[in-house]
């Protein structure tokens, strides 16, 4: 059966983070632009460190209001430039909590434009490689971000969504719209059975489309997100999945 990472969106203030991060392997922690700040950062990277919990960097467009989930006119110089702030301002922390960055994971708008952009997508990862090549860098799966990480020469996580619904191009629907959030626990896991064990995404409207699965996220940001976190772990489990970081040995 396959290895996947069960990664979870974290520090954003706004979930109960204690209670996910014993159930995941890897977690994206905001770092100051859509949400977070140097304590909730610093809170986070503890929670990840006693659980053996690989950590990784969230940045997002500066834009609270909104949550980092509207879109705005970026340009390659601007995207990595807070790319790399952001980046610099968790690693700060971290390393004062002696832990090591693992991987990064653009949030929101940022994450679904890099996802398609192609211009966005090379910002990211140019920033990334400048800051550390070892990092991981996380994108949707068969998007312009991993295709731009693995050509900027970096490690890349596939990613698929457990509780986001799919169009017909392969890409997430956008929020707002007839099926872009699962709220059902069990259409949630079977849509994640389909993704893990048989490469493929269910389609708003009927059929799927092929997708490659590294990385299995669920967003910390809803009200229900231990209560998921437990039977998608549970879930993988009962199939024999494997639940581990990239890169990780076991």
């Amino acid at each position: 059966m396959p290895d996947i990472d069960f990664n979870c969106d974290l520090g954003e203030g706004c979930g109960d983070d204690a209670a996910i991060i014993p159930l995941i392997s890897s977690a994206s922690i905001a770092c100051g632009g859509h949400a977070g700040d140097d304590h909730s950062m610093r809170a986070t990277l503890r929670l990840c460190r006693d659980h053996g919990v690989a950590a990784g960097a969230h940045p997002g467009l500066v834009d609270r209001e909104h949550f980092g989930r509207r879109e705005q006119p970026v340009t390659s110089g601007h995207v990595m430039l807070l790319v790399t702030a952001q980046l610099r301002r968790l690693a700060r922390i971290a390393a004062e909590e002696d832990v090591r960055l693992a991987h990064v994971k653009p949030h929101g708008a940022l994450y679904n434009m890099a996802a398609r952009d192609a211009a966005v997508a090379e910002a990211i990862a140019e920033a990334v490689v400048q800051f550390d090549p070892d990092l991981i860098l996380y994108g949707l799966s068969g998007s312009a971000l991993t295709a731009a990480g693995e050509a900027n020469g970096l490690r890349v996580a596939h990613e698929v969504f457990a509780e986001r619904g799919y169009g017909d191009d392969g890409r997430l629907l956008p929020r707002g719209t007839p099926g872009a959030v699962l709220e059902d626990i069990d259409a949630a896991i079977a849509q994640t059975r389909e993704l893990v064990l048989r490469s493929r995404a269910p389609v708003a409207g009927g059929g799927h489309v092929a997708v490659h699965a590294d990385s299995l996220c669920l967003h910390g940001d809803r009200p229900d997100a231990a209560a998921f976190a437990r039977r998608l772990r549970e879930t993988l489990e009962a199939d024999g999945i494997g639940i581990r970081a990239p890169g990780a040995s076991g």
